[in-house]
């Protein structure tokens, strides 16, 4: 293998294994964390999306796809493999939909905007999931609207959250050299 495959792949294993542990602490925090006093039941801010979103901003959609699939994996080893079904649909549809709305707007980021789009996106991927993986019924839709509004506070807060921490993220030594490569 040539010496520059090996550091390409070398910056893409430490790139995975430190965000996969990101995300993974991130997300089991929130776990421990008691629910938000007057939210509805499952509503969750969504801490480790924001390192999925910062992913697909700097280092592309291939490796916030594989990011998601590894931190629904943790998922599963932490809570089961109903939640890791609940994870990865969510993740996945939510990085696909932030991916196109990325694709739409201007070079200017709106981390705002995006993470709002992931975050509804990523409460309908997780109701389709449970509507098959459960066989819940029809009933499960009727949570939607409140899925839909959680999705936009919570997806304008963890963008909020992006902002603020991405210039401290970018500094890290093991991203590619050509930033935006969404």
């Amino acid at each position: 293998m040539p010496e520059v495959k090996r550091d390409t792949l070398s910056r893409f294993i430490a790139r995975m294994g430190m965000f996969t542990a990101l995300s993974a602490a991130l997300s089991f925090l929130e776990w421990l964390l008691p629910p938000i006093p007057g939210l509805p039941p499952g509503i969750k801010l969504g801490l480790a999306n924001v390192v999925v979103m910062f992913t697909l901003f700097c280092c592309g959609a291939r490796d916030a796809f594989v990011l998601s699939a590894l931190k629904s994996v943790f998922v599963f080893l932490s809570r089961g493999w109903v939640a890791f079904i609940l994870s990865l649909t969510g993740s996945l549809f939510s990085v696909a939909v932030m991916l196109l709305v990325s694709r739409f707007l201007s070079k200017k980021k709106n981390y705002k905007l995006i993470s709002v789009f992931g975050a509804v996106s990523h409460n309908i991927g997780q109701l389709c999931a449970a509507y098959f993986v459960l066989g819940t019924g029809g009933f499960l839709w009727y949570y939607l609207p409140v899925m839909a509004v959680s999705g936009v506070v919570m997806g304008l807060a963890t963008g909020i959250v992006l902002h603020a921490v991405s210039p401290a993220l970018e500094k890290i030594p093991v991203f590619p050299k050509t930033p935006d490569r969404v």
